[in-house]
């Protein structure tokens, strides 16, 4: 899991990782969450969805938004567009329903290993 830190780090202009475990991906918005129990790419990328994409959706300003959201879609080998992200906000609400998602309910066009691994789906 160490290599999609470091990518996320090198995505992430100005990234860091505190003394508290968390991946810091914008300092000057606040963007980060907790690297404890992460133990996979697969774990990592759905921290990725999960947490990104409410500020991406919602949370950032004009200037912010589309430099974060470019720098999640440099990470994530992706090509995302806001909309997209206010939809996976609005399915993944930062973790709290990761598992309640079926892939019937799902119109975007994810369905990769991460996001079937990310919906708990087997």
């Amino acid at each position: 899991m160490e290599e999609y830190v470091k990518k996320a780090l090198r995505s992430f202009e100005g990234s860091f990782i505190n003394a508290n475990n968390e991946i810091i991906l914008n300092p000057r918005n606040n963007l980060y969450f907790r690297l404890d129990n992460v133990e996979s790419e697969l774990e990592f990328k759905c921290k990725m969805f999960a947490w990104v994409s409410r500020p991406i959706a919602n949370g950032l300003n004009k200037y912010w938004a589309p430099r974060v959201l470019k720098s999640f879609n440099n990470f994530m080998g992706t090509e995302f567009r806001k909309d997209d992200m206010y939809q996976i906000y609005d399915r993944l609400g930062n973790d709290v329903n990761l598992r309640l998602i079926t892939i019937n309910k799902l119109d975007l066009l994810l369905l990769t290993s991460t996001w079937i691994y990310c919906l708990g789906i087997d």
